[in-house]
């Protein structure tokens, strides 16, 4: 970990578990077995940034699930009920201490990709982190996201209001009730129109990512000086999306139409459109002979395949 000079600084990524839960196919990608379901993980990332002063900041990027599932509301309870089995343990916390870290007292910035049940793991943990959410998020927590994500679903309480900071509104137009707002500015990168150098120096960039929540936002991270890590949340929930060989599914929305698991399909894929190039190596997107890791958080092929890059290993 660390940079070769004073203008280039490289992290250190490390994946960390985020229990599991259980998708049906044909509610995600297209040409699904309608039976099929597959217990996929919600992989977090723990993300160490050197400074001059030799203070190494931790970030951790994602919560996964929570470990006690009653400490959802009801009717997100229920909603779970449909997503068994689940696993619990390890979760981020789990992680974390295994690698000789204290979530309460090492961990320093915690940035959630969204709100959704399975992202949203404890914050409680964290109890020395500055949270970090996409723009609008706190009015999602508090009212909702209309009918396919209503308010019943949502924890307006869940995260620590006097540490949480939401970035600003990508639109100058656009207004947030939040209380607090980080300063950053956003900012064209790597072919996407709206991206925010998180720590100022090129090794971390935060990417509004929209179309799946509100709020919804990547990760850009500089591990070497040719290799980058994308984490993509929840940009699609089948890293075949991502490659074409699958489409977002459609399904029955209850009310004689269709929709998908994103909350405007449409933005979603446009998104889909922005990653799609750093798939390629080297990537068209960034500057030099640079190779770009693409990471969604249910890709269990990935998990199975790299669990040595799990904390204290690293990507």
């Amino acid at each position: 970990m660390g940079s070769t000079g004073d203008d280039e600084v490289y992290v250190t990524v490390s994946a960390l578990e985020g229990g599991q839960l259980t998708l049906p196919e044909r509610l995600f990608i297209t040409d699904a077995d309608p039976e099929k379901r597959a217990t996929v993980p919600s992989l977090s990332f723990l993300i160490q940034h050197p400074s001059q002063d030799r203070k190494t900041t931790r970030l951790v990027f994602d919560l996964g699930l929570k470990r006690d599932l009653t400490k959802y509301p009801p009717a997100q309870q229920a909603h779970i009920a449909n997503r068994q089995p689940t696993i619990l343990h390890p979760d981020c916390a789990d992680c974390l201490r295994g690698g000789g870290l204290d979530p309460a007292k090492d961990i320093d910035i915690v940035i959630l990709s969204h709100v959704h049940w399975d992202h949203e793991g404890t914050p409680e943990d964290f109890s020395n982190a500055q949270f970090v959410v996409g723009s609008g998020t706190l009015h999602l927590l508090a009212n909702g996201a209309g009918s396919h994500y209503p308010k019943a679903i949502f924890n307006p309480d869940l995260l620590p209001r006097d540490r949480t900071s939401e970035l600003p509104p990508v639109s100058k137009s656009a207004t947030t009730a939040a209380d607090k707002q980080t300063k950053h500015e956003w900012k064209p990168f790597a072919g996407f129109p709206a991206t925010v150098d998180f720590f100022g120096d090129g090794s971390v960039y935060v990417v509004d990512s929209p179309g799946h929540l509100f709020g919804h936002v990547n990760l850009l991270a500089r591990i070497a000086p040719q290799k980058w890590v994308y984490l993509g949340g929840d940009c699609c929930h089948d890293p075949r999306i991502l490659t074409g060989e699958k489409d977002v599914a459609l399904y029955d929305d209850g009310h004689g139409g269709l929709r998908s698991v994103h909350v405007d399909t449409d933005v979603a894929k446009e998104t889909l459109k922005r990653i799609g190039p750093l798939l390629k190596s080297p990537t068209p997107a960034l500057e030099g002979h640079n190779e770009v890791e693409v990471i969604v958080a249910h890709d269990k092929p990935w998990r199975e395949k790299n669990l040595h890059r799990f904390f204290p290993g690293k990507l």
